[in-house]
């Protein structure tokens, strides 16, 4: 017997088919003959199932998948010895950095629950979170150099659809939350392949657009914030669609809507808060307000979940700094939708943001062919962590700043000026 459980029976499979093709086609655009690594929550299995078809389809050489379970997750803080938050798989992730060398394609849904270990020990989690993040450096290093091809896509796990929708039975939440992804990913239109070209087309003119003007540096300037970002010596933008070192173009991210670059380690100062919520494996981390001096943080307090975001910003010195700068519509669709995702990948879709941690080495002219060294000469930061979250909102203005200090306005009231 195929059991299912009633919630998922409300997910529109139509829909969730054409979610696997964009995510195989346009998400990895995976090649013939190349192996696929995916990582899914286990209530994920019937998208995970499609993905899968869908890569073979297109020619997949190996289709390899690893699932994470909610409930065993819980059972390591309820049960675990306290030695164990301070171990991580690292056998896992070694094996897959190996694999990303060799060319694998890697592909992650998303779903967990973002309270998942909302009530679990602080301290524990700061410890588990940090011995991960040492230990998945190796692969994150392939995937953030964009050494391959590698997308994520998500699916509406019912726990995470309760959060969003916690007036509604699970039926019907999980119905909103799967129609609310398929919107935000364009897969609800006739074509999604024809769709993310167009949107692709859009976002590069966004981009072609900021790396004519060369700017120096972001001032940031709304409701708890006046924030300069400097940028990184030989920035690049990108938005949308990228080629990866190994020639393919994919879309990392199902949905975007964002235009990013790399901020100059060195060079943040002023004061900024967040405008939505931040949900860091398990909890939720609100009201964040920080304070940058030479490029570093030097202040963080948070209405909730301060804590776990204090032991964040100690995970190294780079945790301190910024990676990533993005700038994103006020209008755009996620936006419009009213949705608050408690979902990192549609939240910041919302908004303009900021990235803690390691920067993209995409993110420079050339930056394929630059070491490590001369990334961080030009003011590209490193670190075990990559962890965005939103500042940009209705209320935010932004004007990029040219070496000779004059001003371009680059939004206003959170909309392309």
């Amino acid at each position: 017997m195929n059991f299912m459980p009633q919630s998922q029976t409300s997910v529109d499979p139509v829909k969730l088919e054409k979610l696997a093709e964009v995510a195989v086609k346009v998400g990895l655009q995976l090649q013939t003959g190349q192996d696929l690594v995916i990582t899914a929550p286990v209530v994920a299995l019937p998208l995970v199932r499609l993905i899968t078809q869908h890569a073979y389809m297109a020619g997949a050489g190996l289709v390899t998948a690893f699932y994470s379970d909610e409930d065993s997750t819980l059972a390591r803080y309820r049960y675990g010895s306290d030695q164990s938050f301070d171990r991580a798989s690292d056998w896992l992730y070694d094996g897959m950095a190996k694999a990303y060398a060799k060319g694998t394609a890697r592909l992650a849904v998303s779903g967990d629950n973002p309270m998942l270990l909302s009530e679990q020990d602080p301290a524990k989690v700061g410890r588990a979170n940090r011995a991960n993040s040492a230990a998945y450096k190796p692969a994150l290093e392939k995937i953030s150099n964009f050494d391959i091809n590698w997308n994520i896509v998500s699916y509406p796990n019912p726990s995470w659809a309760a959060l969003v929708f916690p007036d509604d039975p699970e039926a019907i939440a999980v119905a909103k939350l799967a129609k609310a992804i398929f919107a935000a990913s364009r897969v609800d239109v006739e074509d999604p392949i024809a769709a993310w070209a167009e949107h692709n087309a859009n976002l590069a003119k966004r981009s072609h657009w900021l790396n004519g003007e060369r700017f120096g540096s972001l001032h940031f300037r709304g409701p708890g914030t006046d924030l300069t970002v400097g940028l990184a010596d030989g920035h690049e933008w990108h938005g949308g669609s990228s080629t990866a070192k190994n020639g393919i173009t994919c879309n990392p991210n199902i949905p975007t809507e964002e235009v990013f670059t790399t901020p100059h380690a060195l060079r943040v100062e002023g004061h900024v808060s967040s405008t939505k919520p931040l949900s860091h494996q398990g909890t939720l981390i609100d009201n964040i307000r920080v304070r940058f001096e030479g490029g570093r943080i030097v202040e963080a307090k948070a209405s909730r979940g301060e804590e776990v975001l204090n032991k964040v910003l100690d995970t190294d010195e780079g945790a301190r700094r910024l990676g990533e700068v993005a700038l994103v519509p006020h209008s755009s669709p996620i936006s419009a939708s009213g949705i608050l995702f408690y979902n990192t990948l549609f939240d910041e879709n919302a908004s303009c943001h900021i990235a803690l941690g390691q920067c993209y080495s995409k993110c420079f002219v050339n930056g394929a062919s630059l070491t490590q060294e001369q990334i961080k000469a030009q003011g590209g930061n490193s670190s075990l962590i990559h962890i965005d979250w939103m500042i940009g909102s209705g209320q935010v203005d932004i004007d990029g700043i040219k070496p000779d200090g004059s001003r371009v306005p680059v939004m206003r009231q959170g909309e392309w000026a």
